[in-house]
């Protein structure tokens, strides 16, 4: 990995970490019936309402409908490129096709290539589950919309 996908990496790690300090760790953690409901959600919302409203909303910190514990909605372009995250607004604008998991994982060029042959998947990585805040599996249900893909992910 090299130095600014690993920064990038750690950035972001750091800054889901910081994230969880908002959810109680008492609370049961976002099951996959949830997550696969919220991406639906996602989707119908940016139908609906439009592209620009809809990655505006999702990014909301305070959005009631796209943020619940632990379970939040991320956004990519179909080139790896973050276009709406529901835990930390400074990954809209960056690609990362290159990001790797602690395993060697591209997560995300994996989910691109996914998006390219189905329209719904489901993709496991490992990530920082921001009410432990320790790296654990995580899985993420995943529908292409467009060009885009709206991924919502549980910890296993």
């Amino acid at each position: 990995m090299n130095k600014t996908a690993l920064k990038i990496a750690f950035a972001l790690s750091t800054a889901v970490a910081a994230a969880g300090a908002t959810w109680a760790a008492n609370e049961p953690a976002a099951n996959a019936k949830e997550a696969e409901a919220m991406v639906k959600r996602g989707v119908a919302y940016i139908k609906a309402n439009g592209l620009e409203k809809g990655l505006a909303e999702i990014t909301r910190r305070d959005s009631k409908e796209f943020h619940d514990r632990d379970l939040y909605l991320a956004v990519h372009r179909i080139d790896g490129t973050c276009v709406a995250h529901g835990t930390n607004e400074k990954m809209v604008g960056k690609n990362f096709i290159d990001i790797k998991d602690i395993d060697g994982k591209e997560y995300i060029k994996e989910r691109v290539e996914f998006a390219k042959s189905k329209g719904t998947f489901w993709t496991d990585y490992k990530f920082v589950n921001p009410v432990s805040k320790k790296i654990e599996p995580k899985t993420a249900y995943c529908e292409r919309l467009d060009d885009h893909i709206v991924c919502g992910g549980i910890y296993k």
